[in-house]
């Protein structure tokens, strides 16, 4: 199963939306360089499929990669089915393992507020990087273990 890379996606600090950057260094046992959530922890790394951002845009949010503070914005993987374990290649040298899929939805979610409801949650799955590299906008990303 493959998809794409539509965006990463930084911020400096937590709790506001993050900006795709383009680019980006995933540092082993660390997550993306520069952005806030990185660190020693389970939830190094998130991805949200654009497939995901799309259902909020049909109920009428105005929403683009970023805004549920994820790291990658995927095209063509169903993220969320994935079991904790699988294993995805980004970029061809950045090796993901899925750690999380959802998470609670903290008080005060800008989107959740808005609409009604926050697809993150549900649909957002956290990864821990196992080996390290550069991910581009652009680049293939890969099932390449399904536990």
């Amino acid at each position: 199963m493959k998809g794409k890379v539509l965006a990463v996606c930084r911020s400096e600090e937590k709790g506001v939306k993050k900006s795709n950057v383009g680019e980006g260094f995933f540092k082993k046992d660390h997550g993306l360089a520069g952005d806030a959530h990185s660190g020693s922890w389970h939830r190094q790394v998130s991805l949200l499929g654009i497939e995901s951002i799309n259902k909020m845009r049909a109920k009428g949010v105005d929403v683009n990669p970023g805004d549920f503070a994820e790291n990658l914005t995927v095209e063509g993987i169903d993220l969320f089915h994935l079991p904790v374990g699988t294993r995805l290649r980004v970029g061809g040298k950045v090796l993901l393992e899925v750690t999380q899929i959802g998470k609670e939805c903290h008080q005060g979610c800008a989107i959740r507020v808005q609409v009604g409801d926050c697809v993150m949650p549900r649909e957002g799955i956290f990864a821990r990087v196992l080996e390290e590299g550069w991910v581009r906008t652009g680049d293939t990303i890969e099932v390449i273990q399904n536990v």
